[in-house]
């Protein structure tokens, strides 16, 4: 019979245990091993077997593939700060994450997902540690003012004074990520942050009217986009938001 070598032992054993020296949930251990097997045929070769995102394909892409030892996650809906939610972690890896080699993993099963989760939670004792975790935020809904032109362009007009003042510098005046700031900004890991164009018809974040209220509460963790939520009123975020959307260009069609 082939024996595990000494080394995973040592470390599955801390996994299991986790609850005890961190306050964490212990690790289901066939959960955690059909995740590490979900890992390997699909995520592997751009995140890396350590998960710090350095694949073998990591040196060709751009952005780089993220890096799940920080236990730093932009696309949340939690609070500035903290950990992504499960729901949070699924939207990722079923949907991907536009302009970036992070491809739509749609052909996953349901316990697939929820297995590579559980396997991704192994690379950073952040996950461990009850105060890195908080429940998802609650948005507002959408107003009924999005369905009606007249009101629609007036927010919009509205929501363009405080892109002005309070987004312009990053993203610039037209939205189209040249603002002054931009050529400086930095992500956590001292990779150049460059702020997104919000006039495509396709964002990282996601293309609906919520997606954005959701990056303008949470803000994208270990980047310089921070959060809104106490700079801007809800119903300013939905001013600024019919702005962007009312400055953004057609998609265009994948052959």
């Amino acid at each position: 019979m082939k024996c595990l070598p000494a080394a995973f032992l040592i470390l599955l054993g801390s996994l299991l245990h986790a609850e005890e020296a961190g306050g964490g949930v212990a690790l289901d251990f066939n959960l955690y091993m059909q995740g590490k097997y979900v890992y390997e045929r699909n995520c592997i070769v751009c995140h890396g077997p350590r998960g710090d995102g350095n694949g073998e394909l990591s040196p060709t892409l751009k952005p780089k593939p993220r890096s799940f030892r920080e236990g730093m996650f932009k696309f949340r809906s939690t609070p500035y700060g903290m950990l992504p939610t499960d729901a949070d972690l699924r939207r990722t890896i079923v949907g991907g994450l536009s302009g970036t080699a992070m491809g739509i993993f749609s052909h996953l099963q349901t316990d697939e997902v929820d297995a590579v989760i559980a396997y991704l939670k192994s690379f950073s004792r952040r996950w461990k540690k009850p105060e890195s975790h908080a429940p998802a935020l609650k948005f507002s809904p959408q107003p009924d003012w999005f369905k009606e032109a007249e009101a629609l362009t007036i927010h919009a007009l509205a929501g363009q004074k405080l892109f002005a003042v309070n987004c312009a510098a990053c993203h610039g005046e037209k939205a189209d990520g040249k603002g002054a700031a931009a050529i400086s900004l930095k992500d956590i890991w001292g990779i150049p942050a460059a702020p997104a164009d919000l006039r495509q018809a396709h964002l990282r974040c996601g293309d609906s009217a919520a997606d954005l209220f959701r990056v303008l509460a949470t803000g994208l963790n270990g980047t310089p986009m921070v959060s809104f939520d106490a700079t801007l009123t809800e119903a300013q975020r939905w001013d600024v938001i019919a702005y962007i959307l009312s400055i953004r260009l057609p998609s265009v069609p994948v052959l």
